[in-house]
């Protein structure tokens, strides 16, 4: 066999199979916290992007602010985000997602870690809980009373109904009486 030949015959091969490589797609990241997704104001957490490849390029984003990326290689399978000082304003949603060298695509996006950082007193600072919703409450509260009282009353009416109507004969003329 020729040796151009051959050579030809693997550099084909080769890149055929780089063509089915581009058409995968890269499996989904997972992204956690550590020491907890919940922390306090003025504190560290690390968020931790884990990949299936080694030595990848990582981002992490933040859903809803597409200004905030943060990229770094890793040189395992995982790659570490340390957020410092945290403000209320660091706290939502957090994903990451890498590419690899030969790929030049990103992966998926990991699902959504959601930081919440908490004040002194342990309430979150993005999402702070909302006011009670008193008109909510008594429009729920008069509408459960009413379809209750439109129960009983159709009861009763069904009830004082049955009473007046009985099973008694009905009064005999004077005609049935005499024995006509």
């Amino acid at each position: 066999m020729d040796v151009d030949f051959v050579y030809l015959l693997c550099l084909g091969l080769c890149l055929c199979n780089g063509d089915e490589e581009e058409k995968e797609e890269l499996p989904r990241p997972s992204l956690s916290a550590w020491p907890s997704s919940e922390v306090k104001c003025k504190s560290n957490v690390t968020l931790r992007c884990w990949t299936h490849f080694q030595n990848v390029t990582v981002t992490l984003g933040k859903l809803h602010n597409s200004g905030y990326q943060r990229e770094l290689r890793s040189a395992g399978k995982e790659a570490e985000f340390h957020l410092t000082n945290l403000q209320p304003e660091d706290a939502g949603g957090y994903f990451c997602a890498y590419r690899t060298a030969a790929s030049h695509r990103w992966s998926g996006k990991s699902q959504h870690l959601q930081l919440v950082v908490t004040d002194g007193a342990g309430r979150g600072g993005e999402n702070p809980p909302r006011p009670s919703n008193s008109k909510l409450i008594f429009l729920t509260t008069f509408s459960c009373l009413s379809i209750s009282l439109l129960f009983v009353s159709v009861y009763f009416i069904y009830r004082c109904t049955q009473q007046g109507s009985s099973h008694e004969e009905p009064p005999k003329s004077d005609i049935e009486r005499s024995g006509v």
